[in-house]
């Protein structure tokens, strides 16, 4: 009998045999399962699972023996002891091929008095039953002599969408084999059934292929500059040693594949083309236009100018030869190309690229890029594979077969579905769990964004503008990129829970789903994620602490909620650390003064996740409208016009819509009184995020009108801090003032006008982000 050790399931499990014995447990708990089942009805009365349960399947049932051991494995440690085999009618669990069941992936799983019976049509079907029944023996109680007492119940299952998926980059940091393993284990524990593996991108070359060695030789390593931020890392010189990076052999990728196909998941290999190849080009000059040699990123490329140059036949030939070894290791349907960020201008530039143009009779390097595509998909599809790429393959014309990974937003894979094309929707607003989850001033570093628990909750895979063509929508995917993620813990903290909320999304039927009963769901399986020594994320637990200014009025009211609802907020307003005994939030606040808020979740006594702070400012100016010379960009333009004065202080965020945000100007604001006013003190909030060409300002400077619009200078503060600085922050100037009265006050905020030396915008034009102009 074939033997599958599923170590990840044997420690979920293991803890419940330690667990504190339920002298009169009667009733089970009722159950909490992630993904919400389609159909489930649980009666009164418990099944009495103990070591004198035997396991039960036809010997015909090849799927049934495998998935059959594996359960008698996860349930050893509970018991004490392997189950016996052979069906005991009063007393089994049984395994049962039933072909009437549509759905491959679908499984029934009843349980009743006489033991447990799951039916599938297919080892995926056993496989994701067994799940569900791992998370019934979690949540279970344990009697005395490792009795297990599981609900009666009935369930009928199956997935909404044929792709549940999710990636992993693993060029911008590599991870090794072992961690690959635990990631497979995490997509399986919870029905996601496709791995897509990002093995080459600009900062390394993961894949060792056999006919080009240098790829990883070379192509897998890079400068180590981690002390620095991604996107201020400068090219590295020579001399520097290349030492940082890492790549997966032949031998242990069919390791993983096996693994992963023993799981029912399938790992989608990413080799991308034509962009983010600079690792290929550092290993072979041979592929780009210039054929220049280039050293292996150390941080971000932007734009991303070095591609395999589409005029060359010999790189068509390269990568056919390394798809051709890329089959032969990965058994899946589809092979990624990626396709997407493709800056063209080497090809505008080249003339074997403008010839190709010309020879085939294209308009631009938009179709040269289409070319590109359907020319790599003619040899997958001659092999019988299936090209699926980032939405940018669009441009210029589909590949005839090609389907679509929709990452920017969902029009793409929209546009796809309707010209007939199979896509996957991936957007970044919901499915991106390289951002945040949660405030950043409380989160370790991540690419930006906002996508906390609850957001991905609300993703839909296919929304009703897709009429008819929704029968395309292959499902979704949630993609962990790594530029901000160097370690396998701070991978699960971003994948963790957010994953619970990817897996209902892609199983659960749409009617099914409700947040309340989720999150109920998700606090239930937190402990399991605890004994497995899981870095999960207790972002949901922190406070988000909500000001809403009222135009009208001229106030401030101050709201107070957790993603959480398991527990009580309580919270200061004078600065000190709330804890149990601090004021209770009940309703929201209006403050009347300058004042800081903390707050925190407790659950009992004690704080559950972060103590949260916000500053309220209300000064002379507080909702006030100034006259600016130069207005702000409209993207960045704030939510409202009295953003700089409505007394909020602005995140770490720059895309809360508390900034103000001005591309390469500098700001300059007047505010008029209607009566002077005694002005002691200006303080202007910047922020500076050095990877998103945001920089602090040069200088900000002030002047004060008694009469009419003769200014005089009241004093300017230069900038201390570096503007190579890597780390985000805010950064206030204070002017300090001799207490005179004036009418009008103009505030000039000196944007540093270009992104400096040595940043990848290095002449581009820098941002300036202003938030709360105060003036005491």
């Amino acid at each position: 009998m074939k033997t599958l050790t599923y170590l990840a399931l044997l420690n979920m499990i293991a803890f419940l045999a330690c667990s504190p014995m339920q002298q009169d447990a009667v009733q089970p708990q009722p159950p909490a399962i992630i993904p919400q089942p389609v159909q489930m009805e649980v009666m009164d009365g418990a099944f009495e699972l103990s070591a004198n349960t035997a396991i039960a399947y036809s010997e015909q049932d090849e799927n049934a023996k495998v998935i059959a051991e594996m359960l008698n494995n996860m349930l050893h440690p509970v018991l004490g002891q392997k189950l016996q085999y052979g069906d005991d009618q009063k007393n089994a669990i049984r395994f049962v091929k039933d072909s009437s069941i549509e759905n491959a992936e679908g499984y029934r799983l009843n349980v009743d008095q006489k033991g447990i019976t799951l039916s599938a049509r297919s080892g995926a079907g056993y496989f994701y039953g067994v799940q569900t029944l791992r998370q019934l023996l979690e949540n279970s109680d344990i009697r005395p002599s490792n009795k297990v007492m599981i609900p009666w119940l009935k369930i009928n299952d199956h997935p909404r969408f044929e792709w549940r998926g999710m990636m992993l980059d693993v060029s911008r940091h590599f991870f090794p084999k072992d961690f690959i393993k635990k990631f497979i284990d995490y997509l399986a524990m919870n029905k996601l059934n496709t791995f897509h593996w990002h093995l080459v991108d600009d900062q390394g070359w993961r894949i060792e292929i056999k006919k080009y060695p240098l790829l990883t030789e070379k192509g897998a390593w890079r400068v180590n500059k981690e002390n620095l931020h991604w996107n201020s890392r400068s090219t590295p010189e020579e001399g520097e040693v290349a030492d940082f990076g890492g790549f997966y052999t032949q031998e242990e990728i069919r390791e993983i594949v096996k693994y992963a196909a023993e799981r029912h998941v399938t790992i989608v290999p990413e080799i991308e083309m034509p962009a983010h190849v600079s690792a290929a080009i550092s290993a072979y000059p041979w592929l780009s236009c210039k054929q220049e040699p280039i050293p292996v990123p150390s941080g971000g490329v932007w734009p991303i100018t070095d591609i395999y140059c589409a005029g060359n036949d010999s790189t068509f030939m390269f990568l056919e030869d390394v798809l051709t070894e890329v089959m032969d290791l990965f058994p899946s349907q589809y092979i990624h190309v990626g396709g997407d960020e493709a800056t063209k201008t080497a090809w505008e530039q080249c003339p074997k690229c403008q010839r190709r143009i010309k020879t085939e009779g294209l308009s631009d390097v938009h179709e040269l890029q289409s070319y590109f595509i359907s020319r790599v998909e003619q040899f997958l599809n001659a092999n019988g594979r299936r090209l699926i790429g980032w939405d940018e393959i669009l441009e210029g014309g589909l590949a005839p077969n090609a389907t679509v990974m929709s990452w920017r937003g969902m029009n793409g894979g929209i546009e796809a579905a309707k010209e007939g094309h199979k896509a996957v929707m991936s957007p970044g607003t919901h499915l991106y769990f390289d951002h945040y989850q949660g405030q950043q001033q409380l989160e370790p570093p991540a690419f930006g964004g906002y996508s906390p628990i609850s957001h991905v909750y609300t993703f839909d895979p296919a929304p009703d503008s897709l009429g008819e063509a929704v029968g395309y929508i292959l499902g979704g995917q949630a993609n962990l990129w790594t530029e901000y993620v160097p370690t396998p813990e701070h991978a699960e903290y971003m994948i963790f829970p957010r994953i619970y909320a990817l897996a209902e999304v892609l199983w659960t039927p749409k009617e099914k789903k409700d947040w309340d009963n989720f999150i109920d769901r998700v606090n239930r399986h937190l402990p399991t994620l605890d004994k497995m020594g899981v870095n999960y994320a207790k972002s949901m637990n922190n406070v988000d602490i909500v000001p809403v200014f009222n135009e009208t009025e001229k106030t401030i009211s101050m709201r107070m909620e957790a993603e959480n609802p398991k527990g009580d907020i309580y919270y200061t307003t004078d600065g000190s650390e709330p804890d149990a005994e601090s004021e209770k939030y009940a309703s929201p606040l209006f403050p009347g003064r300058t004042m800081q808020i903390k707050a925190g979740l407790f659950q009992g006594d004690q704080l559950a996740g972060k103590i949260s702070t916000t500053q309220i400012f209300i000064h002379q100016a507080f909702g006030m409208k100034p006259q600016q010379a130069n207005p702000p960009a409209e993207k960045y333009s704030g939510n409202n016009e009295f953003v700089l004065t409505d007394g909020i202080r602005a995140n770490l965020n720059f895309g809360s819509g508390q900034w103000q945000g001005f591309n390469g100007k500098d700001m300059e604001a007047v505010f008029s009184f209607d009566n002077p006013v005694i002005v002691k003190k200006v303080r202007v909030g910047a922020l500076h995020d050095y990877g998103s060409w945001i920089f602090r300002p040069n200088q900000v400077t002030v002047y004060g009108s008694k009469e009419g619009n003769i200014y005089e200078l009241l004093g300017k503060t230069q900038a201390t801090l570096p503007v190579t600085t890597a780390e985000k922050q805010i950064v206030h100037f204070d002017i300090q003032l001799s207490g005179q009265q004036f009418s009008k006050i103009k505030i000039v905020v000196d944007n540093i006008g270009t992104c400096p030396e040595g940043h990848s915008g290095e002449g581009s034009s820098a941002w300036l982000f202003v938030d709360e102009i105060i003036i005491e």
